[in-house]
């Protein structure tokens, strides 16, 4: 079996050290030329993921290919774009997986129809998701995660090829449930590095995940989701480690905008992507598309755009009419 993994970052990069095992041959497909032939050289991502070296049968490319497997691991806003390039070299025979966690905007897609738009075949896209840093999965920490695709088939043939001793995979058919966690959750965790960076406890970071969950619930159930799908690894499990760990590039976000930082100072000093930055948008986008209050989601998207204070938007969600749970 061949892999084909597009995408460089550090998620891509990790993905591609934990699964070189699995296959005789792993392309890693690197948009940036220089990155690509430093990493080529040296066997190290030194700006994404540096301090882990890539296994020898893992081939880094600028070129775009396809393989049994082909595993999608950009960013959002660059997925569109850089499905089309490979296009070309896809065919009804590969399985295609997509592991990027965001929605486009304008389209309101989710990562696996923007895939399944740009093919030039009718052809079944699983999702992979879940609580995963990627400096953890490259180091061998144990991990779980979901296989989401509507044809279970599609999903036990990945969880085959692609578990290992220190990442497992259960299987799902919910694609919507795991994509909308997987989105949104990076939202949710701007709001919580919001809290810490405020200085707050832990009660307002429980009933922020806690509270942010229902909002993430609601959608995805409006979209056609399962609830219960929320409740796993690409739901709960997602969000907790994702406002809660210190690896976390949306939480990160969350805390430097309570230090009083403007977003494009922040996002222009690295070259990361905190999804939850472009996501937030589409996800109020697809709140009124879904007629689905999304109360947290909204204020967020004020601090991030709108230049409204955090300590405006914490308030405002407490003074909120009282409700039912």
């Amino acid at each position: 079996m061949t892999l084909s993994i597009i995408g460089g970052g550090s998620w891509g990069t990790a993905l591609a050290i934990v699964l070189a095992p699995r296959f005789p041959k792993v392309t890693l497909w690197v948009f940036e030329r220089d990155l690509a032939a430093r990493m080529q050289s040296t066997r190290e991502n030194d700006v994404y993921l540096p301090g882990f070296r890539l296994p020898e049968n893992v081939e880094v490319t600028t070129e775009l290919r396809g393989a049994e497997f082909v595993l999608g691991v950009m960013p959002s806003h660059f997925a569109r774009a850089t499905y089309r390039a490979a296009a070309p070299y896809l065919d009804p025979s590969m399985t295609f997986v997509s592991a990027t966690k965001g929605i486009e905007q304008g389209t309101l897609l989710r990562m696996s129809r923007v895939l399944a738009e740009t093919l030039r075949f009718p052809a079944p896209v699983a999702v992979l998701s879940g609580p995963t840093f990627a400096r953890e999965i490259a180091r061998g920490d144990p991990a779980a995660v979901v296989i989401a695709c509507e044809d279970l088939h599609v999903s036990e043939r990945v969880q085959a090829a692609f578990t290992g001793p220190t990442l497992r995979f259960y299987t799902n058919s919910d694609t919507i449930g795991v994509e909308i966690g997987a989105a949104l959750k990076n939202v949710i965790a701007i709001g919580a590095g919001v809290c810490q960076g405020l200085g707050l406890g832990n009660n307002t970071l429980a009933a922020l995940i806690t509270r942010g969950l229902a909002e993430i619930t609601r959608l995805a159930e409006a979209m056609g989701g399962q609830p219960k799908t929320l409740a796993g690894l690409a739901g709960l499990g997602d969000l907790v480690l994702t406002c809660s760990g210190e690896l976390s590039r949306n939480r990160k976000v969350g805390i430097e905008l309570a230090k009083g930082r403007s977003l494009a100072d922040i996002t222009g000093s690295t070259r990361m992507v905190a999804e939850g930055v472009e996501t937030c948008s589409a996800a109020v986008a697809l709140g009124a598309k879904f007629g689905v209050d999304l109360p947290i989601i909204q204020q967020m998207h004020a601090v991030l755009h709108t230049s409204k204070s955090p300590r405006e938007a914490l308030r405002e969600l407490m003074e909120r009419t009282p409700k039912g749970e």
